[in-house]
């Protein structure tokens, strides 16, 4: 049973990869305008040496790169020299020249081969030896090759505790980054801004920071419960979203789809949108299958706070069954902390399939192991037949500041450009998407350590080999769970830049080649 109707797509025409740039004299004028950009590139690589050196080999320069930033050297660089067909349509259709993976790349490289050159003395902005390299490019984008260049600059002298010559880099940045410039400015501005407050709480500046950042964590749990207008907005926009749930909605229905007693048990259900999506399936296909009616639906919502919010979702999916004649429950499972959580809590019918489904929880409980192993060892109780994960396909959790900070901006760098693509006529929204959910994600990452580092990513290998030690093995997603994928993304003028691909059997969701989200079905050996 599928989710939507659609043609058959090979997966040979799904373009889950992207392509090299086909060669210079077959393209456009905007095209050849790139091939230069990267011709500058090339330029700036050979530059370190004349000889045949790594072009991350600075072992003949007198200056070091510092160990905690080798890991810009190791960063895949093989996409930045690689673009997708559809991703050369789109910045030939809106002007674009460098996308902000690219610029981020650029602004890398010019750090690192910038260090070897200047050794220890101070940045200066837009001047160094290899602006000349840059002479192809737009001055705009010039100027945010240089802005990257000195945020990195600034990471650097926070790593070495050198707050002071931090803060007057990070001075510098702010000067030229804000929250309504282009997606680079912003992004960078709300680094900077993280940064800032890193070095307040390394030099005992302030020291409310601390409950601050708990009431942001607060603030960002409250924003997931509500549908208000910002997350409407961004899910109808960015293709995320809609690909991740639609995708996880048929990885249910292609274990349970089938029973008349259907439990889901959703370990953080926030607005319950997706819900909506599995009642009108499971309606639709008793309809076309001609098939006995479901006897009965029944979601249980696990929450430790915000009943409240939850029971305002509890009433929302009761009217949307109701209009759907759909049979239809909804429990609450409230409890103070994830280790008082019990197996009989959830009650559990016989006849019942379950299917449970773990959409951004885990990764909350990563500060917090015992929490996660006691929620892991009910689970395993419960014996579901299915469990879905959805988690966030990064390398956050990093004990090095410096090597967390390269992987989230990055990360986050993607985010930013599809908010950038996706939202350009939505400016109001795109800049409350930013502020509420986006920022808290980088103030945390950034500026906090221990306990209080409540946002943590990791990806899913590491998670493979937890689920490992509790018996659980990885399911193949169905042929139909990818094609919804695929379909979804036909719905967005932007879904082109959404990228899919497989690891092993687990599906990674992202932008322009970057992966951001990871979809995965497991069950108990």
């Amino acid at each position: 049973m599928n989710l939507l109707d659609f043609d058959f797509v090979s997966v040979d025409d799904w373009d889950f990869n992207v392509e090299e740039i086909e060669p210079l004299m077959n393209l456009t004028q905007p095209q050849k305008l790139a091939q230069r950009e990267n011709d500058c590139t090339s330029l700036i690589k050979s530059s370190s040496s004349r000889l045949d050196r790594p072009m991350w080999d600075f072992s003949h320069q007198q200056s070091q790169l510092p160990s905690s930033f080798k890991i810009l050297k190791d960063y895949d660089t093989t996409r930045f020299i690689k673009r997708s067909k559809t991703e050369q349509n789109i910045k030939e259709h809106n002007g674009s020249m460098l996308s902000t993976d690219e610029i981020l790349r650029l602004g890398a490289e010019k750090f690192i081969q910038s260090f070897t050159v200047r050794g220890d003395q101070e940045p200066y902005m837009f001047s160094h030896p290899f602006t000349s390299s840059f002479l192809g490019l737009p001055e705009e984008d010039t100027r945010n090759v240089a802005l990257v260049e000195n945020l990195l600059a600034s990471v650097e002298k926070v790593g070495q505790k050198q707050f002071d010559r931090a803060r007057r880099i990070l001075n510098e940045c702010d000067k030229l980054c804000s929250n309504t410039g282009n997606a680079i400015q912003r992004l960078v501005y709300y680094f900077s801004q993280a940064l800032h407050e890193r070095i307040d709480r390394e030099t005992g500046r302030d020291s409310s920071k601390g409950i601050e950042m708990k009431r942001l964590v607060q603030h960002i749990e409250h924003l997931l419960m509500n549908l208000n207008l910002t997350m409407i907005a961004a899910h109808q926009n960015i293709p995320l979203s809609q690909v991740t749930q639609f995708t996880a909605v048929q990885a249910i229905i292609d274990h349970v789809g089938e029973s008349k007693k259907v439990h889901i048990i959703d370990l953080k259900i926030g607005s319950g949108m997706q819900w909506t999506i599995l009642m009108q399936a499971l309606v639709t296909h008793q309809f076309e299958s001609e098939s006995e009616s479901i006897k009965h639906l029944k979601i249980t919502a696990l929450c430790t706070k915000l009943r409240h919010k939850i029971e305002e979702t509890r009433q929302r999916l009761m009217d949307f069954a109701k209009s759907l004649n759909l049979p239809f429950s909804f429990n609450i499972v409230m409890v103070k902390d994830m280790t008082e959580l019990k197996q009989e809590d959830f009650e559990i019918d016989d006849g019942e399939s379950i299917a449970i489904f773990a959409q951004y929880i885990l990764m909350w409980m990563l500060a917090r192991p015992d929490k996660l192993h006691s929620l892991m060892r009910v689970i395993k109780g419960i014996n579901p037949r299915a469990m879905i994960v959805i988690e966030v396909e990064a390398n956050h959790n990093s004990p090095v500041f410096v090597d967390r900070f390269v992987e989230a901006l990055f990360f986050y760098g993607a985010f930013f450009d599809s908010l950038e693509d996706c939202m350009k006529n939505d400016e109001r929204n795109r800049t409350a998407t930013e502020l509420e959910h986006l920022s808290q994600g980088i103030r945390s990452i950034v500026a906090t350590e221990g306990e209080e580092r409540t946002i943590r990513h990791v990806k899913v290998d590491v998670w493979r080999a937890f689920f490992a030690r509790y018996g659980m093995e990885e399911m193949e997603l169905s042929m139909s769970s990818l094609y919804q994928a695929n379909l979804v993304l036909k719905n967005f003028a932007c879904g082109s830049c959404c990228t899919l691909e497989m690891n092993k059997n687990c599906l990674l969701i992202g932008w322009k080649g970057t992966p951001l989200n990871s979809l995965s079905a497991w069950k108990f050996s």
